[in-house]
């Protein structure tokens, strides 16, 4: 299967950590940051949209590439990283690619290290995380789409 992950990773890289992870267990996936431009990715089998949570959404930078490029019809799944995870994080991406006609064949989250805005005042929140236990169960979650 021919995997593509398009990622938004800023302040303390947790979302890149998720990518790197599945990358160094599979050279094989190829990376895009949404901050660049990103070619046509309607030769990959599978696409991953990652990202960390900004204002309760993942980053625009993600959502404008499914809203405006991601291509029709592709299996995709997606990854999350957010000082308190919750479902409603997916809602965007997911609804995105359900209008694609899309599969979504899995999402995964895991707390990300935050100091945005009064949260540095207090040294942040979720501190360590991704965990390496965290990385450990991207990996597995990517192996088992």
């Amino acid at each position: 299967m021919k995997t593509a992950i398009v990622y938004y990773s800023k302040h303390h890289g947790n979302t890149k950590k998720l990518v790197d992870a599945i990358v160094a267990a599979h050279p094989d996936v190829d990376t895009f940051n949404a901050m660049e431009d990103i070619p046509d990715l309607s030769g990959y089998d599978c696409i991953g949209l990652a990202s960390g949570i900004y204002a309760e959404h993942p980053a625009k930078q993600v959502r404008n590439y499914a809203k405006e490029k991601l291509p029709n019809g592709k299996k995709v799944f997606l990854l999350v990283t957010a000082a308190m995870p919750n479902d409603n994080y997916f809602k965007d991406l997911s609804n995105t690619a359900a209008e694609k006609s899309c599969e979504l064949v899995g999402k995964y989250q895991c707390k990300g290290f935050n100091t945005f805005g009064p949260f540095i005042l207090i040294g942040g929140t979720a501190k360590g995380h991704p965990t390496q236990e965290e990385l450990d169960e991207v990996v597995r979650f990517y192996e088992g789409i």
